[in-house]
């Protein structure tokens, strides 16, 4: 491959300018002043002009293969044609409507089908809102207020999923959170006999896929022992699936690593990209779920209802997770080689389909966010210190350019920095 110009970007410099004098911070999430010292801010885009497929275009006219997919919700492609068909023909029928439509029914019953856990389903908007409904649900079932965390977990934005020094969380939102570390079940033995009687639910990911720091596999046998203790002392195990859902098992997460979540939390791939979110669950908690006042404005709303159903549709026809586990391995392989051709050591870890990089020569990180910025400026479009997703709609050419492009950039940041190791 030809080396590539470095990008530059006027037009979004220009539009954080706007934006700063009408919306607080500019940008707010991930892109945002705040996250200023994570990612190398300067040289990525601020505001994306157009998408489709495996890529986006920001609004000086770059081109980007996209690593990050939304943060997730990209899972078949942006502006998928089925997906649009589907959401286009349930528009021209109805959207948000006093009673809801019976393609609430369709989404419901498919999901019912689909995934492995699920006796019925409950739906919102955002990952929080699930996540939140499942807290919730444990505690109206069992009566109790306790609620098992996994050290470094993420579960939303809502004050209970956040920690005591975050601004605006107060004692009492965290009052009842208990932490223990992924893959220690004599942790979640004693924190269980220490509290009897008082633990509404544990709630954790699939597999621990947080930032800053590798992504952990759950140990042969983790999940089959928590799902023991669980019923051992009423507790409901809740899988937070937001973010790995129907990328490595359309029947669920917890299927795939051999165990029953109680509650299960869908989001992100759940529609392509339409703006829906589901809680599903077994049977013994119907009941405790329905108790619960929780609604929202557009939270019936049947366009997204129509996008999910031709979503879930389409990964089942096309086998999205083999798909993406070996897409995701031709790449992270390739990434990894790249790095080891210009005497770096590039750490590839968690699922291919959901992958986590860090560059392990420097603990400060700054020489990988360095290396971020240059494949980024070329046309790559991934992120410091967050996993990174695969989608349906990249191709092996997408992922053989990336790897050029990688090249190129751990090329560069050797010739600027000959003497680290």
């Amino acid at each position: 491959m030809n080396p590539i110009k470095p990008f530059e970007y006027p037009l979004s410099r220009a539009a954080f300018a706007r934006a700063t004098k009408v919306i607080p911070s500019g940008i707010y999430g991930h892109q945002g002043p705040s996250e200023g010292c994570y990612i190398p801010q300067a040289s990525f885009p601020l505001f994306s002009s157009r998408a489709e497929g495996s890529r986006f275009w920001d609004v000086d006219g770059n081109e980007y293969i996209d690593y990050m997919c939304g943060y997730g919700p990209n899972v078949l492609g942006y502006g998928d044609a089925e997906v649009h068909a589907a959401a286009r023909r349930q528009a021209e029928l109805e959207d948000v409507v006093s009673i809801p439509s019976t393609i609430m029914v369709d989404l419901a019953e498919l999901l019912v089908e689909t995934v492995a856990s699920a006796d019925w389903a409950f739906f919102a908007k955002n990952g929080g809102d699930a996540t939140t409904l499942a807290i919730m649900t444990a505690r109206a079932a069992t009566r109790r207020k306790k609620i098992i965390f996994v050290k470094g977990y993420y579960h939303g934005v809502a004050p209970w999923s956040q920690k005591l020094d975050y601004p605006g969380v107060l004692e009492e939102d965290v009052a009842n959170n208990l932490t223990i570390p992924f893959n220690d079940i004599e942790a979640l033995r004693q924190t269980l006999e220490q509290h009897a009687g008082q633990i509404a639910g544990l709630i954790a990911q699939p597999y621990m896929h947080g930032n800053f720091v590798d992504n952990a596999l759950p140990a042969e046998g983790y999940w089959q022992a928590v799902r023991r203790l669980c019923d051992e002392h009423g507790v409901v195990l809740i899988v937070d699936d937001v973010r790995a859902g129907f990328r490595l098992d359309l029947a669920g997460s917890d299927h795939y690593y051999g165990f029953s979540a109680d509650l299960i939390c869908f989001c992100k791939a759940l529609a392509n990209g339409y703006n829906v979110s589901a809680l599903c669950g077994r049977d013994f908690l119907k009941d405790a779920v329905s108790s619960i006042t929780y609604t929202g404005s557009y939270w019936m709303s049947a366009v997204p209802f129509a996008a999910a159903i031709a979503t879930i549709t389409k990964l089942h026809r096309i086998d999205a997770p083999t798909q993406f586990a070996r897409l995701g391995t031709r790449l992270t392989t390739g990434l990894v080689a790249a790095a080891h051709g210009e005497d770096f050591t590039l750490v590839s870890s968690g699922e291919p389909a959901l992958f986590y990089l860090r560059l392990a020569d420097d603990d400060s990180l700054m020489l990988h966010q360095e290396w971020v910025a240059e494949c980024v400026q070329r046309g790559v479009f991934i992120t410091s210190h967050h996993n990174h997703f695969i989608n349906a709609a990249l191709t092996e050419t997408d992922v053989d350019m990336t790897i050029d492009i990688a090249r190129q950039a751990f090329s560069i940041v050797r010739k600027r920095h000959p003497l680290w190791s």
